[in-house]
């Protein structure tokens, strides 16, 4: 079971939120009220798996409060959520170490698939955060996919190898690598976990 511990000084957005997590009975959650009573609720206890702290509660100073949660504690997991920021903030919060930029407007299935693929070690950042307007204009578009893309798509999901894949689908493990090109391509995705995630988000699958 993974401790989270969730900062925001809305109490309503916050207890929602760890109700979310309880209901899915993998995690055990903390919450704070503030960048300071998370900072003393993370030096009490032993393991914090992921940190999550709201970009405009008490303490935080802009993005000050995460980059001093990212260096106070190197081995734990701080990813940053909210309501409001605009895209430079959430490009900002990345590149100042957060595993994960969380907009507060997901559905609750999306908001605990983005603490999964954090906690699993990979980063989480949404698609419209980090496309530009040219992008955007491709972004996402399914229709293009192919009848033998969706299979792939799907059986990608679920995490299996080209090798994997081209087993299912009894097909050449070289042309399940070009559906998989073309899938980036045409979903304006650089790699198999956004695709993955995206598909989810869409509710592909």
């Amino acid at each position: 079971m993974k401790n989270i511990l969730i900062a925001d000084d809305h109490f309503l957005v916050r207890d929602t939120i760890a109700a979310y997590l309880d209901a899915a009975g993998d995690f055990k959650v903390f919450t704070a009220h503030d960048l300071g009573t998370a900072l003393e609720i993370m030096d009490g206890l032993e393991s914090i798996d992921l940190l999550i702290l709201d970009y405009n509660m008490p303490g935080m100073n802009g993005l000050q409060g995460l980059e001093r949660a990212c260096k106070s504690y190197p081995a734990c997991k701080v990813a940053l959520m909210s309501g409001v920021a605009n895209r430079d903030v959430a490009n900002n919060a990345m590149k100042q170490n957060a595993r994960g930029f969380i907009p507060k407007s997901l559905s609750a299935s999306s908001f605990i698939n983005a603490i999964r693929f954090i906690l699993a070690g990979e980063t989480y950042f949404p698609f419209d955060y980090g496309t530009t307007s040219s992008e955007e204009k491709n972004y996402g578009d399914f229709a293009k996919i192919s009848t033998r893309e969706m299979q792939t798509l799907e059986q990608l999901c679920i995490g299996l190898s080209n090798k994997e894949i081209a087993r299912n689908l009894d097909i050449q493990e070289v042309t399940v690598k070009l559906h998989v090109k073309n899938l980036f391509s045409k979903l304006g995705v650089s790699n198999r976990t956004q695709a993955a995630l995206l598909a989810k988000e869409r509710h592909i699958f």
